[in-house]
């Protein structure tokens, strides 16, 4: 049986498929009535598609009811999204906990080199501004590698990126967290 997940069509036998729809399923109706619940439905799903890619291998094609277990308890329990259910423990052998660089387009001044630079390192974007201008200042270098960073970095678009750029697990207790402050400071910005 094949299904699609994020625009990427995966063979799996018939236990996964159970389980998947199952837990996806859950996850629908766990955000229903959440403001931007199918924008944070679309980023768990393309989650789940890209922790189904890392099970593929050239010997194996198919994706497993084991495979779908392991990636739940990646993702967590749908009721972690609102922090109404229990929590998960986290199986530390498939965390992956790693930070990935990328431009930050929401905190960017111009292409958000430094601002995804100190998200990554977990410093104030503003002396990475100071440290470019001094370079740019005292010659092309801080110029240069400024583009060249911009041109290498790829820019943190989902909420999956967004959470590696910080460092955080992308799991859906995380995600839930994320769309909450994103709607909050979006509202706050509504009311200024």
């Amino acid at each position: 049986m094949t299904v699609n997940i994020a625009g990427m069509v995966y063979h799996i036998d018939e236990d996964a498929f159970f389980i998947l729809n199952q837990y996806l399923n859950r996850v629908k109706e766990e955000l229903k009535d959440t403001d931007g619940g199918n924008e944070i439905y679309l980023d768990i799903e393309t989650r789940i598609g890209e922790l189904f890619s890392e099970k593929i291998r050239l010997n194996r094609q198919v994706i497993t009811a084991s495979d779908v277990k392991e990636v739940i308890a990646v993702m967590g329990e749908p009721s972690d999204i609102s922090g109404s259910g229990k929590k998960m423990s986290y199986d530390e052998t498939y965390s992956r906990r790693y930070r990935r660089m990328y431009r930050d387009p929401e905190n960017r001044l111009l292409g958000g080199v430094c601002s995804g630079l100190a998200a990554y390192w977990g410093m104030d974007p503003t002396l990475l501004r100071l440290i470019f201008i001094i370079l740019a200042i005292f010659g092309m270098a801080g110029v240069i590698i400024y583009i060249i960073l911009w041109i290498i970095l790829p820019e943190a678009r989902t909420v999956a990126q967004k959470l590696e750029m910080r460092g955080e697990k992308v799991n859906l207790s995380n995600m839930g967290e994320f769309f909450r402050e994103e709607f909050d400071n979006v509202k706050r910005g509504f009311k200024k």
